[in-house]
């Protein structure tokens, strides 16, 4: 059976992200060699915006809050990539969404090595020099004054579910309620 029709099988003759019916091609995920397992099945609107990062219809990608939901590691892997690039359009409700997201160990590792390889993104990293990314969780390592908000972050302080910002150096968090920007050498992960 060739791929696509695996695809079109496992999917019901639909976006795997979306649900449309209409013009839907097989776009491999990367970083793998094309397997069915790697692959997903798109709709035209999908795959153009996944493929020219310029593009972005913001309301488009509120099917994101079920397709999340597949038991298909690789459907994951996508809507968490494209949760990811909405939370760094400044979408907090992708924030929300990626928050109630879970994937085990391979899948957010494969979901994480594609997203900045995809980007071309230069990658956040601790004080440690390991690799951060959205959804990960943190310790800061020194004591932070919050401007505006009029309290210190303490050292020790934990850091759960951050997002990353363009800027590689920042990233941002909660902390006593309080959404802050952290410079990400304060920051050891967890």
């Amino acid at each position: 059976m060739s791929i696509e029709a695996t695809l079109q099988l496992r999917s019901n003759s639909q976006c795997e992200l979306c649900s449309s019916n209409s013009n839907l091609t097989v776009y491999e995920v990367p970083p793998t060699e094309a397997h069915s397992d790697k692959c997903v099945l798109l709709c035209d609107k999908c795959h153009d915006e996944i493929t020219q990062a310029e593009r972005l219809d913001v309301n488009h990608w509120r099917c994101l809050n079920d397709s999340m939901w597949s038991q298909v590691p690789v459907v994951q892997v996508m809507a968490y990539r494209m949760l990811t690039r909405l939370i760094n359009a400044g979408e907090t409700w992708a924030q929300d969404l990626l928050d109630m997201l879970y994937l085990d160990d391979e899948t957010l590792a494969w979901a994480n090595k594609g997203s900045a390889e995809l980007n071309n993104e230069e990658p956040h990293l601790d004080s440690n020099g390991a690799v951060l990314s959205a959804g990960d969780n943190v310790v800061l390592i020194k004591d932070l004054v919050v401007k505006g908000a009029n309290f210190t972050a303490k050292r020790g302080t934990a850091v759960r579910g951050i997002s990353l910002s363009p800027n590689p150096e920042h990233i941002e968090g909660r902390v006593n309620g309080t959404r802050i920007v952290i410079i990400t050498q304060y920051v050891k992960k967890m």
